[in-house]
């Protein structure tokens, strides 16, 4: 399945200078994995509690955070983020959401009152979304029941299916419902079986975290006698639907696996990074040639040049080398890196109509000056950390103009209130 960067770089329409002079446009670069509400907390954890500090610490805070929460503030917490991320060029957010019920764990009374907040604040800002409600069922590998604090991500699979219908209801031209299973650990197997088996003959969407951590793989070959995406590639359908979110830890023969499934992987560098996660072996999954986008998950960052800047620079420090992703016949590091991002991403969302939404770089940036096809994408991911974001359209219609998002004072006012209300105590 070859993905030639000249066929997919920009979108079905294509890509060209505007008809105003010195003005370049690109397709708008989907994201692969949010959790919109953990925008809230960037900064938050980046203080030495534990001298054993990794992912499962900083999860503790996540829980702790998460228990705050309600639809109201979900709903202004999205609206930032969603102008944030059309700001940086993003057309599309996968948001896999896992935020269901109130913090003691009880529905609320509309069941889907966390998701109507993240469609309305994705309706009011303009971006698309692929909702990805996510089904949750236990603690772990061994089965054990969801804690405390965990309750309110928990479904049964009936209650799943039911709240998955309901949202499907509401889908429109920028909304698209697909599925999402947490993870391997947090969904046993007869119960994914069950869930697969009920969507067979549906064309959603499929995404779950898997193989993040070295524990988590240690844990799966513990109970299941097989890694993470060796388990799941042997006893589920995985193809072109499914997105694996991370899939960091990888033998050789799963990272020919994916490749060969037709799925995609969600890469989140920066989150990545800051969680401690490790790097996805980028350079063997492009020459089996794979399928992969970009996501900002937590939101540390968001930013789509920052995404692919580190996915390579993580690369050239593991391997002390420089180009990594560049291949023969495809001499540019930026156009590889964003073509390939924004192919595996058009497809990881089922929004086909991603394709023709478009960011408009300044026309005077210094960082652009003389730049030329061959390597404006270059100049774009590797020239500063100034935004050349001037405008954003999606579906036909500017969201941002001169940089900014049309509503962004009053969305920053009301995110503001929102974040001072949650972390006074």
């Amino acid at each position: 399945m070859s993905q030639a960067v000249e066929t997919t770089l920009f979108g079905p329409a294509g890509w060209q200078p505007s008809g105003r002079a010195g003005r370049w446009q690109l397709a708008a670069m989907p994201n692969l994995h949010s959790h919109a509400f953990q925008r809230a907390m960037a900064g938050l954890a980046e203080r030495l509690a534990n001298p054993e500090d990794s992912f499962w610490t900083w999860r503790e805070l996540m829980y702790r955070f998460a228990g705050r929460l309600d639809p109201d503030s979900q709903y202004a917490i999205a609206c930032q983020l969603y102008a944030e991320m059309l700001e940086a060029g993003y057309g599309t957010v996968c948001e896999f959401h896992y935020l269901h019920h109130a913090p003691d764990g009880r529905p609320y009374e509309d069941p889907a009152a966390m998701s109507r907040a993240l469609i309305a604040a994705a309706d009011d800002t303009g971006i698309r979304l692929t909702l990805l409600p996510v089904l949750y069922m236990s603690g772990g590998f061994d089965g054990r029941p969801l804690s405390e604090r965990q309750r309110r991500f928990g479904h049964s699979l009936e209650a799943y299916l039911a709240l998955l219908q309901s949202l499907r209801r509401l889908e429109h031209d920028r909304l698209k419902v697909g599925v999402a299973l947490h993870s391997l650990r947090a969904v046993p197997e007869a119960p994914m079986r069950e869930l697969l088996a009920a969507l067979a003959s549906e064309d959603l969407p499929i995404h779950i975290h898997v193989a993040e951590q070295i524990g988590e793989v240690q844990d799966c070959l513990a109970v299941r006698g097989a890694r993470p995406v060796e388990w799941l590639l042997a006893n589920a359908p995985v193809d072109a639907r499914w997105t694996l979110v991370h899939a960091t830890h990888l033998s050789r023969d799963e990272v020919r696996g994916i490749a060969a499934s037709g799925a995609t992987v969600a890469i989140c560098p920066t989150t990545e990074a800051n969680l401690g996660d490790g790097l996805f072996p980028l350079r063997d999954f492009l020459e089996a040639d794979g399928w992969f986008g970009i996501g900002s998950d937590s939101h540390v960052s968001v930013s789509v040049v920052e995404e692919l800047r580190w996915l390579e620079y993580g690369q050239r420090l593991a391997g002390r080398r420089r180009n990594v992703a560049a291949l023969p016949g495809q001499p540019s590091t930026g156009e590889l890196l964003y073509g390939r991002a924004l192919a595996g991403g058009l497809r990881a969302c089922g929004q086909p109509g991603g394709g023709d939404d478009r960011v408009t770089l300044l026309a005077e940036a210094p960082a652009l000056a003389g730049a030329r096809r061959h390597d404006l994408l270059d100049r774009y991911l590797f020239c500063g950390n100034r935004s050349l974001v001037d405008e954003v359209e999606v579906a036909g219609r500017r969201r941002v103009a001169g940089g900014r998002h049309l509503q962004g004072e009053a969305i920053a006012a009301r995110y503001a209130d929102t974040l001072r209300r949650l972390l006074a105590d």
